[in-house]
């Protein structure tokens, strides 16, 4: 098969890459290395399967070179995987655009692209916070849907424009959910400002909120293995899972103790208080994953089992 990867260069868009080549698989992927960096290809471009080109998909026209480039070196991609997006959450609180560019904007380029290719499948990296804030046991027919972050919402829209898609010209489409995920090859996430909050302010961590907040995090690796057992079972037209460990989730002040046990024992923690850590944030939710389970899958770590496993990942490639 010939795959074309959106964010090829980011945290999960170049494991999903390596593991579609270590498959036998054909890989072209594009990525504008805002967030994403060229080391993350290095495996990836060690192979005569793989392709990368470095260009804007907030821009149609660069959104279509790309695709054109990968058509041109492999043939139509069998599918499209669009993981390409902002992924820093009080970034695009503090600026719309960047949120309404990298995530909205993204979307639409690729599908106009994949319209005007003749590519028929795409899957999609969304996100649990397209929920909103909400008390009761996330599953995928919950609603409605009101995010509470411009993350979300630019989530949730395109989620919109791949189900308007899906009745045009897309034979399938996949949605996945994520919680947080974690793993090695971060580019945000609270691990790893915690690694860096430590080698910078080493007197004391700062924990953003109280530390009660809880969500469910998974290791990148059972992400991954999730998404393609969901692209090779499921079957309908449209297809929307939420994907995540199973249980309660981790704890903030969990995820701190243990980055502080593992990079710089002693240090104190300092909490800046209340119930989430920035506007936009959800301090909690408790997520289903029965439909994914009914279709065959469980994840092969818990969340705390993923986070001390992300966190042996990220210390021990942090700069000392």
């Amino acid at each position: 098969m010939h795959h074309f990867v959106t964010g090829v260069a980011g945290f999960i868009g170049s494991q999903l890459a390596d593991c579609l080549l270590g498959s036998g698989d054909r890989v072209s992927g594009v990525d504008d290395l805002s967030l994403g960096k060229l080391e993350h290809l290095d495996q990836a471009r060690q192979s005569a399967r793989f392709r990368f080109y470095q260009n804007d998909i907030c821009r149609p026209e660069q959104a279509l070179q790309s695709l054109h480039a990968a058509c041109e070196w492999g043939g139509t991609p069998d599918m499209v995987w669009h993981l390409a997006a902002n992924s820093d959450i009080p970034a695009g609180t503090a600026d719309a655009s960047v949120d309404f560019g990298r995530t909205l904007q993204t979307t639409f380029a690729i599908l106009e692209a994949a319209k005007s290719k003749a590519v028929k499948k795409v899957a999609f990296a969304s996100t649990s916070a397209v929920y909103g804030e909400r008390s009761d046991l996330l599953t995928e027919n919950s609603g409605p849907l009101l995010p509470i972050s411009n993350y979300g919402a630019t989530k949730l829209a395109s989620e919109g424009l791949l189900s308007a898609a899906a009745e045009l010209f897309l034979e399938r489409i996949w949605i996945f959910r994520f919680p947080n995920v974690v793993g090695p090859r971060p580019t945000h996430g609270v691990i790893l400002d915690f690694m860096r909050r430590l080698a910078d302010h080493p007197a004391s961590l700062r924990v953003l909120g109280d530390g009660s907040q809880t969500k469910p995090y998974l290791h990148v690796s059972d992400l991954i293995a999730a998404m393609r057992f969901i692209v090779a079972h499921a079957t309908d037209r449209r297809n929307v899972y939420n994907i995540g460990p199973e249980g309660e989730g981790t704890s903030v002040a969990f995820i701190a103790q243990q980055t502080v046990a593992r990079a710089l024992p002693g240090t104190p923690l300092a909490y800046t208080g209340g119930d989430r850590g920035w506007v936009g944030d959800v301090p909690r939710f408790r997520y289903s994953t029965e439909r994914l389970v009914q279709l065959g899958w469980r994840p092969g770590l818990t969340s705390d089992e993923a986070v001390l496993r992300a966190i042996d990942d990220i210390a021990s490639s942090f700069p000392r």
